[in-house]
């Protein structure tokens, strides 16, 4: 018999093998957190094509927020709704769970895409990424230089390279000509050069309104007929397509955005950039300039990816109502089984008599 040392209690037996300690994020979690997009996407999509995406927004965190306080953790948001939309619920910082288990780290947005909701456009979903404590970089409220490719083409795309090189890698590694190959970028004026050089390569462009964390994870997947994703777009959206992409496999970069020449966007209006650097300054980011990996900005030894269709889009389906019950369409990525998870599910409503397999 192998001894592990002298138990504290009793100096005459020995003390059994340690007991491994639990992984942090398990299969139960991974099912709760499915269950807390589900409930966001449903409570946004009551007001889908409404033209309320204020409305739609505060019904996804609500109920992000009352799902999320059923789970025994001890949940805390890295990354919420933040200082840009003055929330009161899932703001950075704030404490979720039950208050007791786990610590669990978030990163959230309830309804990604709020004028897609609101105008019932493809691509809207409820989104978060889960993680160890610590395990997600804590994104500031910036804007962010983002480029996502398929697994085929990681660590041979760069940030650094034009968007004529990273085609013509994109077009190798896929075994694609460049006519054959697609790439999403935010429909922005701060664009039109990079989509413009695009389209000199051959390439064909998706230009999208909002939402590009759904775009991201397509190219993750071979039949999306999305191979790329380029352009800036917000920072705490960029740290969840990143854990996605890290779990897929893909590539994902990442450079922060403080010069509101470069993200020529009205929410900067009046700021500068000495003055955005001095925020970033004081939030503890002494590398403004860094480019950041997958795995530096979901580090997490578990990471998990979870998303719920509000409306359409290129991964799944949004939320359909009918009169005996509710569908949703999801998908959950993780890296504690090497999955990707697509899940429809149908929320029975009481009193159903007629529940039709599609």
């Amino acid at each position: 018999m192998v001894s592990h040392g002298p138990c504290p209690l009793d100096p005459f037996f020995f003390c059994q093998p340690p007991i491994p300690r639990p992984t942090v994020v398990d299969r139960t979690l991974i099912q709760e957190i499915l269950e807390v997009v589900e409930q966001a996407a449903i409570a946004s999509a009551h007001l889908t094509g409404l033209g309320k995406k204020d409305e739609a927004d505060a019904a996804a965190v609500e109920a992000m927020r009352e799902r999320m306080g059923q789970i025994q953790m001890q949940g805390r948001i890295v990354i919420g709704e933040g200082e840009r939309d003055e929330a009161p619920m899932l703001y950075i910082g704030e404490e979720v769970g039950s208050g007791s288990g786990p610590g669990v780290d978030f990163a959230v947005d309830p309804c990604e895409g709020t004028n897609l909701c609101a105008n019932n456009q493809d691509g809207s979903m409820a989104v978060l990424a889960a993680s160890d404590r610590g395990g997600l970089f804590n994104a500031p409220d910036f804007y962010m230089k983002k480029l996502a490719a398929p697994p085929a083409a990681k660590g041979k795309v760069d940030i650094r390279k034009s968007a004529t090189e990273n085609i013509a890698i994109l077009s190798q590694a896929l075994g694609l000509a460049p006519s054959e190959l697609v790439i999403v970028v935010m429909d922005r004026a701060r664009h039109n050069d990079l989509i413009a050089e695009i389209r000199a390569t051959g390439a064909r462009v998706k230009p999208i309104s909002d939402g590009d964390v759904q775009a991201a994870i397509a190219c993750g997947f071979a039949g999306t007929g999305t191979h790329c994703l380029m352009g800036i777009g917000a920072a705490p959206e960029g740290v969840i397509s990143a854990a996605a992409l890290r779990a897929l496999g893909g590539h994902f970069q990442g450079q922060l955005v403080y010069d509101p020449a470069v993200a020529q966007t009205k929410e900067w209006e009046g700021l500068t950039r000495e003055g955005n650097l001095a925020r970033l300054a004081e939030m503890g980011i002494t590398d403004p300039d860094k480019i950041y990996e997958a795995d530096e900005l979901a580090s997490g030894e578990n990471v998990v990816f979870a998303g719920s269709g509000i409306t359409d889009g290129l991964l799944f389906h949004g939320v359909k109502f009918e009169k005996d019950c509710v569908r949703t369409s999801s998908l959950v990525i993780s890296t504690l089984d090497g999955t990707a998870r697509f899940t429809n599910t149908v929320h029975i409503k009481p009193g159903a008599q007629s529940i039709a397999l599609r």
